[in-house]
């Protein structure tokens, strides 16, 4: 167990490194190029954070395991709102601005809904693929047009962001994400490979370490992007992560290899993510300021338990 414990201990230090780094390359950048810190992390971060799903379901969809792509991109969806934000908000609350439950919660939430009408006859094919496609390129759109309508509203906001040279900043940028990606991996193998000498069955391996350790590279960013101050960033890469998720991610096998679904996807994984996003966008509403509060960040946190819950009851 020697060597997974000190994979644990170097994978955790440069995941905690790498995530100030990049957090730090993301703002400056999103100041350099004229960028809302909530736009670089609707685009740039969510992108980057949901680069390891992509490849996975990539992987996945080649070797004629199109179920465990979808399960991956829903999993994900679940991970961010539940763990990723519940977490976040628990250690820094994230105020949410006006601009953002009027456009990109919203936008999220339409886009959870078209996964089900497209999921909803239990067949992901080339045209509900397609269909996913031309909802990622719409929201990318609209992202840009908010960022041109936001006007002095935005100019005005109170976070302060880091001052560097374009260059420096896109390049902690990078290296701060291909850390994340790496470091994250590192975690997951020796976690996985200290549960499995403990005895641990492969099951419960699967349904905690490793759909954790997926959503680590959201995690650390997002939590490093509250604690510096900047929530836009926070609360934009999950939102824009889970968009990816469902629009790039979860169209992967229907492009790929076109696969027919067990209903408990529908019902169980789909029903769960379709819940925590509403949910999201109910919870921002209730405080004055918008706002997801240490209890709200806290409910989240116990609803994905619930669910790694449900998964285990369901599975033995």
């Amino acid at each position: 167990m020697l060597y997974p414990i000190i994979a644990l201990i170097i994978g955790f230090i440069v995941l905690v490194w790498s995530a100030d780094r990049f957090v730090i390359g993301a703002a400056a950048t999103a100041k350099n190029f004229g960028m809302s810190p909530m736009l670089i992390g609707l685009t740039v971060v969510s992108f980057g954070t949901s680069a390891p799903e992509i490849l996975v379901s990539t992987m996945a969809a080649t070797t004629g395991a199109g179920g465990l792509a979808i399960g991956n991109a829903l999993g994900s969806n679940i991970a961010n709102i539940g763990l990723v934000l519940g977490v976040t908000a628990l250690i820094a609350p994230l105020p949410v601005k006006s601009k953002v439950l009027k456009q990109e919660v919203p936008l999220l939430v339409a886009v959870t809904l078209l996964a089900g009408f497209v999921l909803y006859d239990l067949y992901l094919g080339r045209f509900d693929a397609l269909l996913l496609c031309a909802a990622l390129l719409l929201c990318l759109y609209l992202f840009a047009r908010f960022q041109r309508d936001a006007g002095d509203d935005e100019s005005e906001d109170d976070e302060e962001l880091p001052d560097l040279p374009t260059n420096r900043a896109i390049l902690w940028l990078v290296i701060g994400l291909l850390l994340l990606a790496g470091s994250s991996r590192l975690l997951v193998w020796g976690a996985t490979e200290v549960a499995l000498a403990l005895g641990v069955s492969e099951l419960i391996i699967g349904l905690t370490i490793v759909a954790i350790g997926t959503s680590l590279p959201e995690l650390a960013a997002s939590v490093a992007s509250a604690l510096k101050g900047h929530t836009d960033i926070a609360l934009g890469n999950v939102v824009g992560s889970n968009i990816f998720n469902i629009a790039a991610v979860m169209a992967v096998p229907g492009l790929l290899a076109p696969i027919t679904l067990d209903f408990e996807v529908l019902w169980r994984d789909y029903g769960v993510t379709l819940g925590l996003t509403l949910l999201l966008a109910v919870l921002a509403l209730i405080q004055k300021p918008p706002r997801i509060s240490r209890v709200e960040g806290g409910f989240l946190l116990t609803a994905y338990i619930a669910y790694l819950v449900l998964l285990y009851t369901m599975s033995v």
